[in-house]
């Protein structure tokens, strides 16, 4: 499928966004406000990346994710994870029959398209490795054997920011697998009144399949063909390069506050984040507006800031916001 000029791109972009309107409407009916919350989730299914939540207990983070999958005709697993759980709790195990002295591969939750990951930094390293081969390699072993998972295959996960006891952080390499990172806030007093009388009257609303897969699979291969300019990959390789070498972007007062920059892959998940990005707006091309929306959900969680940054209570949202105001947009 080959489109050759911006205004073919803008005509299917348009013609393919318009399922969009009902599965948006769709999780509408049980989720309130959250706009953006929505928004990163389409763009993680669009761009085919995976999404981090992370926010207080109660802000309809879990509900969200299970109200898109719903709405998508997929199959859904829900993992909690806890610091007893296992890796073959995860992926599956090997059984063992006596009768025909074999072993028989018993396939674990994991095998599914849409994976919600709640609570994931309740689990330990050994439960974290078994998720980051199914994260990066979209397979995981079980034994001797490799099996290839569902496509498409998504980890929209959740944390706690706030209740630190029996947690383990996540290792940067599995963190790095995240195309976004989504902090989500608490609604507005309007938003919340209209929380409480949907969730508390005598009808829940139900959500409905509203879109296939096969939607959702075409779509993707329309976003990866929208128009990305050369001064907006090189704006992207200046974004990330000053999280890298601050001081060779003009932005020294930095150097001290960043330990890591972002890795390359931060700059392949920008553009493909941009791109879906630009799929919501109904255009076939990117514009540098695309990337600074996106940019600080791509970057937040790729910074590892220093000691002195913590010291003056420097977040790394905070140095991504300064980056994307001293950087020239193209």
């Amino acid at each position: 499928m080959e489109m050759s000029t911006i205004e073919e791109l803008n005509q299917a972009v348009q013609e393919e966004a318009r399922f969009l309107h009902s599965l948006v409407s769709e999780v509408n009916q049980v989720i309130v406000g959250q706009e953006k919350l929505v928004e990163r989730l389409l763009i993680g299914l669009l761009a085919n990346g995976h999404v981090l939540l992370e926010g207080v207990p109660g802000l309809a983070k879990t509900l969200a994710v299970k109200s898109l999958a719903q709405a998508v005709q997929a199959q859904f697993q829900r993992i909690q994870f806890t610091p007893d759980l296992l890796p073959a709790d995860l992926i599956g195990t090997e059984i063992y029959n006596p009768r025909t002295n074999e072993f028989t591969a018993h396939q674990g939750p994991i095998f599914a398209n849409f994976i919600l990951a709640d609570e994931i930094n309740r689990a330990p390293a050994k439960v974290q490795s078994a998720l980051l081969e199914a994260m990066q390699e979209r397979q995981v072993t079980i034994g001797d054997t490799t099996y290839l998972l569902e496509d498409p295959f998504l980890v929209l996960a959740t944390q706690n920011p706030i209740e630190q006891e029996g947690t383990y952080p996540l290792p940067e390499a599995q963190v790095d697998r995240f195309m976004l990172k989504v902090v989500v806030d608490y609604p507005t007093r309007a938003e919340e009144r209209v929380i409480i009388d949907r969730m508390t009257g005598d009808v829940l609303p139900e959500i409905r399949p509203v879109i296939t897969l096969e939607d959702l699979i075409y779509a993707r291969q329309v976003v990866r063909q929208i128009y990305v300019d050369d001064k907006i990959k090189d704006y992207v390789l200046d974004l990330i390069f000053a999280t890298r070498r601050p001081a060779e972007s003009g932005l020294a007062a930095l150097a001290p506050l960043i330990d890591f920059g972002a890795s390359p892959r931060a700059s392949i998940y920008m553009i493909m984040a941009a791109r879906a990005h630009a799929f919501l707006k109904g255009r076939g091309f990117v514009t540098p507006e695309d990337i600074k929306q996106i940019a600080p959900d791509v970057l937040r969680h790729r910074l590892v800031i220093s000691y002195e940054a913590e010291a003056e209570e420097v977040t790394s949202a905070d140095i991504v916001q300064r980056i994307l105001d001293q950087i020239e947009v193209p």
